[in-house]
């Protein structure tokens, strides 16, 4: 139920973790959590909630709470690990996930990032899959694609603005 109304049937664990764990996963990835660190706590995350028990109202407000408790257990692990962490970027990456995904596990936004990969020009998709899913460097990439270091950097800041209006303009869409 979405309507704010308690449900009457809540999920069993099992469902729960099927349901929200691809989502708090991505949320903590947004929040700039390490992949292998993101497992660990989305894990830990599913452990203290079923341990602990909650009541399960809707959609949105399961979704809300996953997220805090991870974002909770993230930042203790980032103090007890002793990494200065600057909290006003990751409360503002927090209200971007919830302007963005809201109680989705980040599926929809997702598919809209696909689609408006598939309108940038291969060129651009290619630097921005060097960069973000080979991390590579803007060197590395500028000798891949033949042309200078800035030249990379003017093209992948060109597709990251594309792709930002391109979501923002599906996003708006799908409100209205």
């Amino acid at each position: 139920m979405s309507d704010g109304i308690q449900n009457t049937d809540p999920l069993s664990p099992e469902q729960l973790i099927h349901k929200y764990q691809h989502g708090i996963w991505r949320y903590l990835r947004v929040l700039g959590c390490e992949a292998s660190l993101a497992e660990d706590i989305t894990q830990e995350t599913f452990l203290r909630v079923i341990k602990k028990g909650f009541e399960q109202y809707n959609d949105a407000a399961t979704a809300g709470y996953l997220r805090k408790v991870a974002y909770n257990l993230f930042i203790s692990v980032q103090r007890r690990e002793g990494r200065n962490l600057v909290t006003d970027e990751i409360e503002r990456l927090d209200a971007s996930w919830d302007k963005w995904a809201g109680a989705d596990n980040g599926d929809a936004l997702l598919d809209m990032l696909r689609e408006c990969l598939n309108g940038l020009t291969e060129r651009a998709r290619n630097a921005l899959e060097l960069r973000f899913r080979e991390e590579r460097t803007r060197s590395a990439i500028a000798d891949q694609l033949q042309i200078t270091e800035h030249g990379a950097k003017n093209l992948m800041q060109r597709a990251k603005k594309q792709l930002r209006n391109c979501v923002e303009h599906k996003s708006q869409a799908e409100m209205n």
